[in-house]
This record gives structure tokens, sequence and C-alpha cells, in this order.
């Protein structure tokens, strides 16, 4: 038997259907365990803002030799719909490959043209936010809330001293978790 799940409303219909089912076969008592959580968040993010593309535009390789990193571009992420009493703050968690070379850092797509390279990421004060850790907290607004956060690229130190850093086009993809408190 193949149980699929459904979102919404569609869910429960399929619920029904299987529970229902149950006492006409002669299925095992208790085999299918279903478990899920209903919760409130404080706030929502608006449609469209789900994702969030950042441009770093050109880098010149020579730029980074000397620098070792780029001018940090900002973001941000919107908030809207806060209920304070559902929650007062937020910490941010960003996911996706660390570099080797650069623990903390994402490591570029592999699909990339460009090497020796990773994107930071800090809160809009510089701060540093490694990746897969969650930030200090923010505090949530009534209605409207912007998280600003920043980007940044860096060279790996052995493609600095080696001046090694691959040219080309490259990308990076991270996942923004929200854990409200």
């Amino acid at each position: 038997m193949k149980v699929k799940t459904m979102p919404g409303r569609l869910t429960l219909a399929a619920l029904a259907l299987v529970i229902g089912a149950s006492g006409v076969s002669d299925a095992a008592d208790n085999n299918v365990y279903l478990h899920g959580a209903l919760v409130a968040e404080p706030c929502v993010i608006p449609p469209g803002d789900e994702e969030i593309a950042l441009d770093f535009g050109t880098i010149i390789d020579k730029y980074l030799y000397q620098n070792t990193r780029t001018l940090s571009q900002p973001f941000a992420i919107h908030l809207e719909e806060c209920d304070l009493s559902i929650g007062k703050t937020v910490k941010v968690k960003f996911t996706g490959t660390e570099n080797v070379a650069l623990p903390g850092l994402l490591a570029i797509d592999a699909a990339s043209e460009a090497t020796g390279i990773a994107v930071g990421l800090e809160t809009g004060e510089g701060q540093a936010l490694p990746l897969n850790q969650n930030s200090g907290s923010y505090v949530l607004q009534d209605g409207n809330t912007i998280l600003t956060m920043k980007a940044y690229v860096q060279g790996e130190p052995q493609a600095i001293a080696q001046q090694r850093i691959g040219r080309g086009v490259f990308s990076a993809v991270a996942t923004f978790n929200l854990e409200y408190e």
C-alpha cells in the first residue's frame, strides 16, 4: 500500500480513507503511525520574498589576492504580520554546503566555473554568521520586521597564496531557517 502525503485538506481526506478502510481488511493492528505538529508562527514571509537573489557582479581576482575578500553586499529577509504575543525574537540559520578550506563559509556549487572561493554571511553590523549555526536573536517589531544581512566572496587561503583562484561564473545556494522565541 502506498501512502502519499498531500498538502492541506487533501491530507485529511486521504487519512480518513485509510482509517475507514482499516476495519474492512485483515490488516495488522497499528501498522501505520502518523505524526505532525500544527504551530503558530509570529511572522510570515510575504509571497515572492521566499527566495533572495544576490548578484555580486564582476569580481576581479587581483582584488581577492590583495584583500582576501570582497566588500559585503546587503540583502534583507522581510517578515510581515509579526504578532508579538506569539514570539518576540527570531534567530536565523543559513544551511548549505560548507567550504572545506573556509569553515563556516558557503561552498560554491560544483557546476561553477570559478574555483578557490567561498561565500561568507554576516549580520548588518558585520558580525560573522557561520553556516549551519543559529545567529544571535533579532528583536521582532509588531507588524513588519526587516532582518538586514550581508554576503561577501572570500578567496581560499591556499588559492590566494598560490594565486590559483579560477575565474568564471559561480553560484551558491543556502537555505535560511527562522527560529522564533
